[in-house]
């Protein structure tokens, strides 16, 4: 217990200059490393797309030949209008035609058919736009009981893997993903009962996953976020 002829407490020191110089240098290092990265990787993306298009265009349509300089990002737009054309035109009844006829051609091809199945199905899987997609996330307790981890729950399951699972009420399957990289997990099925759907959404349960648990949805503390939940 404090007197009146106690000593007062010492004032806080406050930061030497060499450590505010170094806050501020990490600070700004936060804001410009992600602003910096990503121009980069445009800037980079775009040349070898400008490197890769811009060979197979004649010379007499060069921008080249009309500004005198090279534009990076003119083999980008060349690229995006072309897909866009071909993508256009596969979705006509002549497109489909001439696409069927191509991969039963290609189909031939002892080698050539393996490469062409393969890069087929990962552009589809990747950039295909169809309903199948996560529905939710969802907890579910994963490699053991008492251990629990963050998965996607993509459909219920059916057919021959329904009728020999031993269980008698429905099977969820969850795509479980690894950390940092979540394009790679595991793909297993749970009993309906046992999952555990989260309010959060598909994106900020990725995020979490990338991060390791340190970006939690809409910026909040792991800690604080558990601490307004408990409290309300």
């Amino acid at each position: 217990m404090n007197t009146p002829f106690d000593d007062p407490p010492p004032p806080p020191r406050r930061p030497g200059l060499f450590a505010r110089l170094q806050s501020s240098f990490l600070t700004g290092l936060v804001v410009i490393a992600p602003i910096g990265l990503t121009i980069w990787l445009l800037w980079s993306v775009m040349g070898w797309v400008d490197g890769v298009v811009l060979p197979l265009v004649p010379s007499t349509f060069q921008p080249e030949q009309y500004v005198g300089i090279n534009l990076r990002g003119v083999g980008m737009i060349i690229f995006l209008l072309f897909t866009i054309v071909v993508g256009w035109v596969a979705k006509g009844i002549i497109g489909r035609s001439m696409l069927g006829y191509g991969e039963r051609l290609v189909a031939r091809m002892p080698v050539v058919r393996s490469i062409y199945s393969g890069i087929k199905q990962i552009s589809e899987t990747v950039f295909a736009q169809t309903e199948r997609s996560f529905e939710k996330a969802c907890m579910i307790q994963y490699p053991r009981r008492g251990i629990w981890a963050i998965g996607f729950i993509s459909t219920t399951a059916k057919g021959e893997i329904l009728k020999h699972a031993e269980t008698s009420g429905r099977l969820v399957s969850v795509f479980v993903p690894t950390t940092p990289n979540p394009t790679s997990g595991f793909l297993l099925y749970f009993p309906e009962e046992d999952v555990i759907e989260l309010d959060m959404s598909v994106e900020d349960a990725a995020k979490l996953v990338i991060s390791a648990g340190l970006v939690y949805p809409n910026g909040k503390d792991p800690i604080e976020a558990l601490e307004e939940e408990t409290s309300a």
